[in-house]
């Protein structure tokens, strides 16, 4: 883990100084050359002796922010706890480092305790400095064969299962069954519930509050559980962005009695970009299904342009239908993948036309629309969009086939392809009459699995994404009933798949801020983002009723890429109704442990220049506030010369302490208390016989903070007699400021009926209102207004 709480990456330049950890770590260039400047700095400042002696040292302290293991060396895995200034260092290393460097040691930490036990004891020194657990130390974590070995892959467990972690992206969705995005540049994401609504997600997490669309007084659901009706599928067109179509699958019921399953093309709303019309439904095809289950639901767009639409085999089980069943009759769109071209209207009437190159187009008694048959109930399949350098395998289409008693199958399609039901399951013979005819002529699936691991597949995606390295070329899917996450490997020599389990991983692995290890069990569907990035939708109780359905981001702790590679740039969504933002239900790893004692960690920032010998002697008029820090700044004590002080970070201890640099001395640092007592004569100077009213007070040019109240002090005769209250002079640690006095709060205003009220000093208090009860004093009054 990197100080960023991040995982490492492999930079994409050449690291010219931390060059160990250009290979992979936790620097690219830009951190690397801050590093370096931060280094040499610090090397002005030691100069050529201090240079040779502890160079290297310094060098290889700097350089552990690169390291693969940072967070471990500065402790730093939880991100609650404070980061230590100086990495973990071995205590033999860092005794020769004291000997050599203990000098260099107030450059590189602010911290008091490292600072008195470095100069007074080395043995308590190198005991703080170093780490409780001895694998990640430095140097001993660099020859670590455990640590390094499999350094950068997907951490496996000792049965050699994937551990992935997760990221809860959404939640609260009833029966989710897709997601999908509109290839329109908004990275928009579009999830439909089985009940028929699709909502829009915006690549900030917020979700609308208005459905894109929803169907849900047509659509045929029900709430019983495992109910395999509803809104099924959601395919936008290629060319969406500028035509706005889409098209749709779901179940319908014709007179209380006809359940048929309904492809439509829809358009979005002509006023807002997040609303569909509902009013421009346009049914393409229509076909009766003969049972509630096996209604398949897919539909995707090829690279080719045309119309994928995947169907059941018309349900009950066996595929009974006729001599051979749905899936093996080509005459029936049952048990199929169809293809159409939706951009335009054949000659016999009907609302798409048939590709020419169609397989079956010609055959006299199978339906022009098939392009693969013996499919038994596909359920979720995918375009592979390629290897984003060499676009190896771009176009595939994976899917994953629901088995009958024994087997659950992944397929690639192809044109023309039988994919074997009823007379096969898997690899193995389900109607051995059919299965022993020669002409079968069957593709086999790449990969299938027995029900002792699940029993009903949900075909996934091959991950294309930027962010997680490790994942790409794999393919990943899962079951629906046991729950399971699973991945295939392509051998590219062979053309074969290897299966490579993908499991939680545990605490120690998914010890990264916003992740997760856990998820609800029946796994409905995967999806795909607009930049390749790879998700799954599950529930915890699969009716399409219930609001338990979250989506989860996988998240591959072990590696990700260089910062910055992955940046997209996404168009501007136009928002018209509210946005819901997302709330997050499920506790991350770090939230399941214990509550933080600790505050959260703040920014460090390396030292690199000397701290102060000792902290300037501040009288009591406070200096202007500090702004910027590593400055050389002129103070000036009480009757004393100039004094220059390099200050390093200096946190002022009150909130009326503070300093800045200036070149010359201005009125507010002429503290001296002769100065004070000059200005009171002065002030002194310029009254008349002392009055109940509170006299006018002209601050000099010298100093024009020097100015302080007056109070009024009852005498044995009764009269009040003018005190002048003389500064009090605090220690030179906690000063506080006297506040500026404005020629608005010496102003005197006149009443209507001619009394008179005085706003006076805002220094500690401010006066309280007087009013004349007589008008004998009228010169002092005309006197104190000249």
């Amino acid at each position: 883990m990197c100080l960023d709480f991040q995982p490492p990456f492999k930079p994409p330049f050449h690291l010219e100084f931390c060059n160990h950890y250009e290979k992979f770590g936790c620097c690219d260039q830009k951190t690397d050359n801050l590093i370096a400047e931060r280094y040499w700095d610090l090397m002005d400042l030691l100069g050529d002796e201090g240079y040779e002696k502890c160079g290297d040292f310094v060098k290889d302290i700097f350089c552990q922010e690169c390291s693969p293991y940072a967070a471990h060396l500065y402790d730093a895995e939880d991100p609650y706890t404070p980061v230590r200034d100086l990495p973990g260092l071995c205590f033999s290393y860092c005794s020769n480092f004291h000997t050599s460097c203990h000098s260099v040691v107030k450059y590189l930490t602010e911290s008091k305790t490292l600072r008195e036990s470095c100069d007074k004891d080395r043995s308590r020194f190198c005991n703080l400095i170093n780490l409780p657990d001895q694998d990640y130390c430095y140097p001993d974590v660099l020859h670590n064969n455990n640590l390094y070995s499999n350094l950068g892959n997907v951490v496996e467990d000792p049965k050699g299962c994937l551990q992935l972690c997760l990221k809860e992206v959404a939640n609260g969705l009833r029966n989710p069954v897709l997601m999908v995005h509109s290839g329109d540049r908004t990275h928009r994401m579009f999830v439909a519930e089985q009940l028929g609504f699709v909502w829009v997600f915006l690549r900030d997490g917020s979700r609308l509050e208005q459905p894109f669309l929803d169907m849900s007084g047509d659509v045929l659901t029900t709430p019983w559980l495992g109910d395999e009706r509803g809104f099924l599928g959601l395919a936008f067109h290629p060319q969406y962005g500028k035509n706005g179509r889409f098209f749709i699958y779901y179940s319908i019921l014709i007179s209380s009695k006809l359940e048929k399953i309904r492809i439509s093309e829809m358009k979005v709303s002509a006023h807002d970009m997040n609303v569909a019309d509902p009013y421009s439904e346009r049914v393409l095809l229509e076909i009766e299904e003969p049972a509630a289950n096996h209604n398949g639901g897919q539909l995707l767009f090829g690279l080719d342009g045309y119309l994928y639409i995947f169907t059941g085999d018309g349900g009950k089980a066996g595929d009974p239908f006729g001599e051979f069943g749905n899936s093996q009759n080509k005459s029936a769109l049952l048990g199929k993948v169809l293809r159409i071209d939706v951009d335009g209207n054949s000659n016999n009437g009907k609302p798409y036309k048939i590709p020419a190159d169609n397989p079956f187009a010609r055959e006299p008694n199978a339906r022009p629309e098939v392009y693969a048959y013996g499919v038994r109930n596909m359920w979720r399949c995918s375009v592979d969009r390629g290897d984003p350098v060499t676009q190896y395998g771009r176009g595939r289409i994976f899917c994953g086939d629901v088995g009958q008693n024994r087997y659950e199958e992944i397929d690639i399609i192809v044109k023309g392809g039988n994919y074997g039901w009823r007379a096969k399951e898997g690899f193995e013979c389900f109607d051995v009459r059919l299965c022993q005819n020669s002409s079968l002529d069957d593709i086999l699936p790449i990969y299938a699995y027995g029900h002792h691991i699940g029993k009903s597949v949900t075909g996934g995606y091959v991950y294309r994404g930027c962010e997680s390295p490790n994942l790409s070329g794999l393919y990943i899917f899962g079951d629906f009933m046991s729950g399971r996450l699973m991945a295939l490997e392509e051998d590219r020599g062979s053309g074969s798949w290897k299966e490579r389990n993908v499991c939680m991983g545990d605490t120690k692995t998914c010890s990264f801020p916003g992740l997760i290890n856990h998820h609800h069990k029946f796994i409905i569907s995967f999806a795909e983002d607009e930049a390749g990035e790879l998700y799954f939708l599950a529930t915890s109780y699969p009716s399409a009723e219930s609001p338990f359905g979250n989506v989860y981001k996988f998240m591959d702790p072990s590696r990700r890429a260089a910062p910055g590679k992955c940046k997209v740039k996404s168009l501007p969504v136009k928002v018209k109704g509210k946005k819901l933002p997302f709330v997050p239900r499920e506790l991350t790893v770090l939230d399941t442990n214990e509550i933080p004692t600790r505050p959260p960690l703040k920014t460090i920032k390396r030292p690199t220049k000397p701290p102060p010998t000792s902290k300037p002697t501040v009288a009591t008029t406070a200096v202007p506030t500090q702004k910027t820090l590593n400055k050389t700044f002129s103070i000036k004590g009480p009757q004393t010369k100039e004094k220059k002080i390099s200050l390093y970070k200096i946190k002022p201890k009150g909130k009326n302490v503070s300093v800045k640099g200036s070149k010359t001395a201005t009125p507010h640092q002429q503290t001296t208390s002769e100065t004070q007592k000059d200005n009171f004569e002065k002030i002194k100077e310029q009254k008349t016989k002392p009055t109940k009213q509170e006299q006018k007070i002209k601050p000099t040019k010298k100093n024009k903070s020097a100015v302080w109240p007056h109070k009024t002090k009852k005498t044995d005769k009764g009269t009040k007699k003018s005190v002048t209250l003389k500064p009090k002079v605090k220690a030179p640690k906690k000063v506080t400021a006297p506040k500026k006095v404005t020629a608005m709060s010496q102003k005197v205003k006149k009443t209507e009926k001619g009394k008179k009220k005085c706003m006076t000093f805002k220094l500690n208090q401010m006066c309280q209102n007087k009013n004349q009860t007589r008008n004998k004093k009228l010169k002092e009054s005309s006197l104190l207004k000249s």
